[in-house]
Order: structure tokens, then sequence, then C-alpha cells
């Protein structure tokens, strides 16, 4: 686990939901936008953010629009952590229901 990556990610709700909706498949910003209730331009500043970190790559860089992003390895494996994070109760444990 790359704890730079992992901290810089949690320290920003927009990250957050972003790298949290891309754990389902790769997507475009307009998707990322209306699946995370941020504004496009939020959107295309913190995947910018993202790629520059290496925790999400671009698959289609020659596209001026309709670019497609999905998590990297290390984005991935953050991914999971914050995941299973929220999954825990109060007291660390996990949620039972």
């Amino acid at each position: 686990m790359d704890w730079k990556k992992y901290g810089f990610i949690i320290s920003s709700d927009y990250r957050k939901r972003v790298v949290k909706s891309l754990v389902e498949g790769p997507k475009t910003p307009k998707q990322l936008a209306i699946e995370t209730n941020l504004y496009l331009s939020h959107v295309s500043k913190t995947l910018n953010e993202l790629v520059s970190s290496g925790s999400v790559v671009c698959l289609t860089p020659e596209l001026r629009r309709g670019r497609i992003y999905e998590l990297t390895k290390d984005g991935k494996e953050i991914a999971r952590h914050i995941a299973e994070k929220s999954d825990r109760g109060k007291w660390g444990t996990k949620n039972k229901g």
C-alpha cells in the first residue's frame, strides 16, 4: 500500500468519491459527474490530480472528448482499503446486517 497516495486520496471528499465510483469499472468524466453528483469541472480537476498521483490512468488520451479513466493497481488497492474502512462500525468491527 502506498500510504502517501492513500493519504492524498482520503484528504479530499471529491477524490474519494471519484475513486469509489471507478471501482465499478472505467468511466468517462461525465459518467463520474453524474454518479458522484459533482460538477463536471470538479471531476475533471480531480481526475487530473489522481492521474498525476498515479492512482488513475486515462485509457484514451488521444481523445479530446469522451476520455475513459480507470484505477491503476495502486488505485484499486486504495479503493479496497477505503471500502473496508467505510464498512467498519464505530469500534472498528464490521457491521452485521
